[in-house]
């Protein structure tokens, strides 16, 4: 992919002013960064469709009162495709790799309902006869990822004055809060209809979201408003990382001292490598994905600044040799296609 698409500096440029503000229109992009608004959109809609970078709204299923879980599954040579396949093919799955020579799959599951989770977990996935083991784990504390935060490998490729323009506020990471919320939230049907157009164009206009959700455009905006400030739904901007020259994805499982796991999982969100981080159940208790350009730099990233952390006990580095799904977005040879 690196290859066939060619970033140039203000691609790149805008893909972080977009990481800023999903829904920021052109005209403002282009007045932040000293761009036309044509400049803008033609860069924007070139990336969109080779497939680098894609604005979609992300419901967050805790915030509905439900849990969410990353699952490792053990297969029989020459089956895992087709099981990595189906799995990236439903809604309530979000992120899909496959690993180990191609005989384990990592997904993270963000069902709607406790019915829809534990047909998948307790019973779909143990009866396919090519799954030799399921491993399943409840997510206890988000550290980073998700809920609006962005991956911070592109800091610094706007000013200080860039960013500010844009409406940055240079807060880092998202303030952690519960993976459910103790309040949950209740959707109409209204909000159905609205967090659905959000899902396949975050950048949907608000007189579209409207139509959608049939009601006028200033209820529309109330609305949208209160379901972001509830943590219901994040704008998210997803960005196909081998085309910025990421090209060692890896997961990591790490055992930590019980009293270190929150300091290790605000760490790890301040590192620009990261693109998420958990407190999870079972025999690893801190789960993460990092972006490096190559396995020498992944290598000394987990050796030398994760490694070194102190109430760090053991750590399982899995590189990823084939994504299929992130954040909801399917992937197909390093591009995002939906």
């Amino acid at each position: 992919m690196a290859e066939s698409v060619q970033l140039e500096a203000e691609d790149v440029r805008i893909i972080r002013a977009l990481q800023i503000d999903p829904r920021a229109s052109f005209a403002a992009i282009g007045s932040a960064l000293g761009l036309t608004e044509a400049a803008v959109g033609r860069r924007y809609r070139r990336l969109r469709a080779h497939g680098v970078v894609r604005v979609a709204g992300i419901v967050d299923p805790g915030a509905l009162g439900q849990s969410k879980w990353l699952v490792r599954l053990r297969c029989r040579p020459g089956s895992v495709a087709a099981i990595a396949d189906a799995l990236a093919k439903r809604e309530d799955v979000s992120w899909v790799a496959l690993s180990a020579a191609g005989s384990e799959i990592t997904g993270a599951v963000r069902s709607r309902t406790p019915e829809q989770r534990d047909d998948l977990l307790g019973r779909r996935l143990p009866r396919i006869a090519a799954v030799i083991d399921v491993q399943a784990f409840a997510m206890l504390r988000q550290f980073v990822g998700g809920r609006g935060h962005y991956w911070a490998a592109l800091t610094g490729v706007l000013t200080p004055a860039e960013e500010a323009a844009l409406g940055s506020d240079d807060s880092g990471p998202f303030v952690e809060a519960p993976v459910v919320a103790k309040d949950p939230a209740l959707l109409t049907a209204a909000d159905g209809k609205l967090l659905g157009l959000l899902a396949v164009d975050g950048r949907a206009s608000l007189v579209d979201l409207a139509a959608a959700a049939d009601l006028t455009p200033g209820r529309v905006s109330r609305r949208l408003e209160a379901l972001v400030a509830r943590r219901v739904v994040h704008v998210d901007v997803e960005i196909a990382a081998g085309a910025l020259g990421y090209r060692a994805l890896a997961v990591l499982w790490l055992r930590v001292h019980p009293s270190a796991v929150k300091t290790v999982g605000r760490t790890l969100a301040r590192e620009p490598e990261i693109m998420f981080a958990a407190a999870v159940s079972g025999p690893y208790n801190l789960h993460a994905v990092a972006h490096c350009r190559d396995l020498d730099e992944l290598f000394e990233f987990t050796t030398d600044r994760i490694g070194s952390l102190t109430g760090v006990q053991t750590m399982e580095v899995v590189p990823i040799h084939q994504q299929l799904k992130q954040a909801g977005t399917l992937v197909s040879a390093g591009r995002l296609v939906s």
